[in-house]
């Protein structure tokens, strides 16, 4: 019956033009596809999505069937011979759906286990997620920079192994995780060095490895335990981990005595302002643990000279003092007299005014996209921990409302530059979409549900309005430089407010498309978005009705 049910459905949308499918085909499509998967019709299903007449039907559509096989894939005995039609029926739709909907259903999926459920997922999903991102022609850098980022923020929360036994049983699986972790980012690293000619893109994918190495040195190697004696480092997969990362800070350009040097600097050299202006505590963490590594633990040490390997062990060994004296205090455990010690109320004080104070101070004064996008994963890791750990009363409820106002908003309504604040809006609309998920409407944790109506106004409306603003005028720029090209005359072209003087036509085109192609990626978000708000708000009113 489900089988027949996905033919007829299939059958109505083949005599469709691709512009002309519907939202409700997409949804008949993906439930008719999840029946035959619930009644074993693999093999069936299988067939159908490879028939070559379904081609342009599952490019748009397939990608709702990754959810529903990935689940079957975890769910299912290992034992059990279907399991390597799922495995096909995953690579099949790697090859055939859209690659920017399917980078977002695997992110998607990625994001929702917790605890145990964490590594089982991402060591399946890594290498489709890989594949992916190698065949999206535009935008590789930020696509690879927000892989690696929900990747480490579900990472950052698994229990880091202290002993050798706990290495070994991995419970967790965040050892397995950190070495199938370098094999995911090795291609985008060898892209960077092997560029001879280097390029915005080239420089901003450096940028995003640069961050993501930095997230690992502090978890999970800040307080990663490392085996004893040194005869048995290779066993070690922790330490691997830190040898690969290191390396790949030296092979995109960042060798430790240049990290080291710069960070020591009052005036710091970074490439990107991200890196100028970033929350101190954590980029301190960061080189401590990378100074650790170095000279405790003796990774890379060849690369510096012997004459500086002096003051920053002192200091890592302060830092690592702090880190293990909290980690073995337990709740509840220290005695009253201790307040009268005057560190132990000024450090965490620091801390804290810290932490709240310059992601506010950033998001209401810089100017720059990057910077602001990177405060808001901040905010979003920080709800996250919240939402599964102790409430925090800064990152729910009340407390929350007023800084999402702050993210989920356009500085000039509809008229705002899209283009230029795109890595803000991306970020923006990750936040809401990971808000939608992951709090109820009935629960209302983070206070999101009864703000909405403000949110839509604020944001999402304008959001559309923009959108279909910034997409005509960049289409009539295009089809006047098609006209120019023709003529074979150098004109200039302004993106982003900026204006490139002189720009042969055929790169004026290509920048163009790129262009359109962020906007695309915006849309394409901003209309998940919207679903799952739809599908949360109908459950909960169907709820409600009961």
């Amino acid at each position: 019956m489900a089988v027949e049910e996905l033919q007829s459905i299939i059958k109505r949308c083949q005599i469709l033009e691709e512009q002309d499918f519907k939202e409700e085909d997409f949804g008949l499509f993906q439930l008719a596809g999840q029946r035959c998967l619930d009644e074993g019709h693999i093999d069936q299903l299988f067939e159908i999505i490879q028939n070559e007449k379904n081609k342009v039907i599952v490019k748009n559509m397939g990608w709702n069937l990754v959810g529903p096989v990935v689940r079957c894939l975890l769910w299912n005995d290992k034992e059990d011979d279907k399991r390597k039609y799922y495995f096909l029926m995953l690579d099949l739709l790697v090859e055939l759906c859209n690659p920017k909907e399917l980078l977002l259903g695997l992110l998607e999926l990625i994001e929702e286990p917790s605890g145990k459920q964490i590594s089982p997922v991402i060591l399946l999903l890594l290498r489709p997620l890989q594949t992916v991102i190698q065949k999206l022609r535009h935008n590789r850098a930020y696509s690879v920079g927000l892989a690696l980022s929900t990747l480490w923020s579900q990472l950052s929360v698994l229990p880091v192994p202290y002993t050798q036994g706990q290495m070994q049983a991995d419970e967790y699986g965040l050892c397995q995780c950190c070495e199938a972790l370098v094999e995911f980012t090795k291609p985008f690293v060898e892209e960077v060095t092997g560029d001879e000619e280097p390029s915005v893109e080239n420089e901003k994918l450096k940028d995003e490895l640069l961050k993501f190495c930095f997230k690992s040195l502090k978890c999970p190697l800040l307080t990663a335990q490392f085996l004893e004696p040194p005869e048995q480092a290779d066993t070690d997969p922790l330490r691997r981990f830190a040898a690969e990362i290191i390396g790949f800070l030296s092979a995109i350009g960042y060798p430790f005595p240049k990290v080291i040097f710069n960070h020591g600097r009052k005036k710091k050299t970074w490439d990107y302002l991200e890196f100028e202006e970033e929350e101190d505590k954590q980029l301190s963490d960061s080189m401590a643990s990378l100074a650790y590594l170095v000279f405790v633990q003796g990774i890379s040490i060849d690369q510096l000279p012997m004459v500086l390997r002096t003051e920053e062990s002192v200091l890592s060994k302060g830092l690592d003092l702090l880190e293990n004296s909290l980690l073995r205090t337990e709740d509840s455990s220290l005695l009253h007299q201790c307040l009268e010690i005057k560190s132990f109320l000024t450090v965490p004080q620091a801390i804290y005014v810290t932490i709240l104070f310059i992601p506010l101070y950033v998001l209401i004064n810089c100017n720059h996209s990057g910077v602001e996008a990177f405060i808001i994963q901040n905010i979003k890791n920080q709800i996250d921990m919240s939402l599964k750990g102790t409430p925090n009363k800064w990152f729910t409820g009340p407390q929350l409302v007023s800084l999402l106002h702050l993210v989920l908003f356009l500085p000039e309504g509809a008229e705002t530059d899209l283009l230029q604040n795109s890595d803000r809006i991306m970020a923006s609309l990750n936040l809401l979409r990971y808000l939608v998920i992951k709090d109820n409407e009935n629960d209302n944790q983070t206070g999101l549900w009864t703000e909405l109506e403000k949110i839509e106004n604020n944001f999402l409306k304008p959001l559309h309005t923009g959108l279909n603003m910034s997409k005509a005028h960049y289409e009539a720029e295009i089809k006047n430089s098609q006209e120019v090209q023709k003529s074979k005359d150098l004109c200039s072209v302004t993106v982003g407010g900026e204006e490139i003087p002189n720009m042969p036509p055929e790169m004026q085109l290509k920048v163009l498309h790129s262009a359109l192609f962020t906007f695309d990626l915006i849309e394409s978000v901003l209309a998940r978005v919207e679903e799952l708000i739809e599908i949360k708000t109908k459950s909960t009113s169907d709820e409600n009705m009961r």
